[in-house]
């Protein structure tokens, strides 16, 4: 983030992730890459070590009181490792522990979020399913979750859970009301599942990108959940969905652009040295000119997501947050994912090798317009804010009447609508 933007504490947390950034060896982002490591423990304690998991939590639970732009900066200075670092990072530090701030009891704070943010324990969250529900269709959950007087009985799968693999619990939504007449929303719980007898990672999936993130399929098999493990109120999990989808929306736009500075880095030093025709390429302006789109691209990504994150922080108009964090999401996915192709291209075939870090970046950030809800969503969740807050403002009748601003505008006969 451009410093003309940040206090003087927010420059000095900058050099404290940048610590962590430098502390973390070659070695370690080869072998999650090869998945000799398959879930980075060793990062996530480190970062706890320092105090620097969950920054936008409260001190009280092991966080450091800082707000959303803040985060942001912290993932992105995360994310010049690998997408899969800024995955790593923010699901049990910025999504799980959120939620259980805003919606856990004192105890389950304790329990679960102080230890986490500490770097001790780790956690996953639960959403996707193999069929059914999650993802795209959350409220399609198939999970259930069946009283039994003090616990609750779990059956059913998760699957592409990053942190599945060494996870310590998992905060994981299941349908607690079986009545038809119940709208969807109405029917899901949300528990915190510790891992146990009745929990098991039954596969571990070949992924294109984003290795050691331990990313695997759960099975529920009549797994036995205390009450007191409720994250909520019964059949209230629309609540912590909602909550939620604030720092997982806004983490997935902001976790693309920290890799794609770094590849941006990297072509430029590589086409500022490589010549051809007596010159570096970078006086071509075939390779100059998509420097400049790639550099205007991740500028422009920053600054909407900076925005959204704005938007969260202060914005009194909850449903203007949830749009200005869709669209950051939907344009900083693919537009951080345009500058990677850029860098790509202007390397040329060495680029396609591993000798430099361009393919791993990649092939790591094409998850990002996929997963949080696809792209399509976000679009679909930005037309429908968008002209809603539209009409709202219509029906106020305060803005000024642009139509009427044109030279005909009185020719009603030709206005026709139907």
């Amino acid at each position: 983030m451009l410093d003309l933007l940040l206090t003087e504490e927010q420059k000095a947390l900058r050099e404290e992730v940048r610590d962590l950034v430098k502390w973390v060896p070659r070695q370690m982002i080869l072998d999650m890459d090869r998945e000799v490591i398959r879930f980075n423990k060793e990062f996530l304690r480190e970062a706890g070590r320092r105090n620097l998991l969950g920054v936008h939590l409260p001190r009280k639970w092991g966080g450091r009181d800082q707000d959303w732009p803040t985060l942001c900066m912290v993932v992105e200075e995360i994310g010049t490792l690998g997408y899969a670092f800024g995955c790593l990072y923010g699901v049990g530090g910025c999504l799980v522990c959120f939620a259980i701030v805003e919606h856990g009891t004192d105890e389950q704070k304790a329990k679960y979020v102080k230890p986490l943010l500490a770097g001790d324990i780790y956690a996953a969250e639960c959403l996707t399913e193999p069929r059914g529900g999650g993802g795209s269709d959350f409220f399609g959950t198939t999970t259930t979750a069946v009283d039994q007087g003090d616990h609750f009985l779990v059956n059913g799968q998760k699957r592409f859970i990053v942190g599945a693999e060494g996870a310590d619990y998992f905060m994981v939504y299941a349908r607690t009301s079986f009545d038809p007449d119940v709208p969807s929303h109405k029917a899901l719980t949300c528990f915190l599942i510790d891992r146990g007898p009745g929990v098991e990672v039954e596969y571990i999936y070949g992924l294109m990108g984003l290795r050691g993130c331990g990313t695997g399929r759960l099975v529920f098999k009549d797994a036995k959940v205390p009450k007191e493990n409720v994250l909520g109120e019964i059949n209230g999990g629309k609540a912590i969905f909602d909550t939620i989808m604030i720092p997982e929306r806004l983490g997935s736009a902001v976790m693309c652009i920290g890799p794609a500075r770094t590849a941006l880095e990297v072509a430029t030093g590589y086409t500022s040295r490589r010549k051809a025709f007596g010159q570096t390429i970078n006086n071509f302006q075939g390779v100059s000119f998509q420097v400049a789109e790639a550099a205007t691209l991740l500028d422009a990504a920053r600054a909407i997501t900076l925005m959204a994150a704005q938007a969260a922080e202060k914005s009194s108009h909850p449903r203007q947050a949830r749009r200005m964090i869709s669209e950051a999401k939907r344009f900083s996915t693919e537009a951080c994912m345009k500058v990677v192709n850029h860098a790509f291209q202007v390397m040329g075939g060495i680029g396609y090798t591993n000798v430099f870090p361009i393919e791993r970046i990649y092939r790591d950030i094409r998850l990002g317009p996929i997963w949080t809800g696809s792209n399509e969503v976000m679009s679909m969740i930005v037309a429908h804010e968008w002209y809603t807050e539209y009409l709202s403002r219509k029906a106020l009748g305060r803005d000024r009447d642009y139509e009427g601003d044109a030279a005909e505008a009185e020719a009603v006969d030709e206005k026709i609508y139907e």
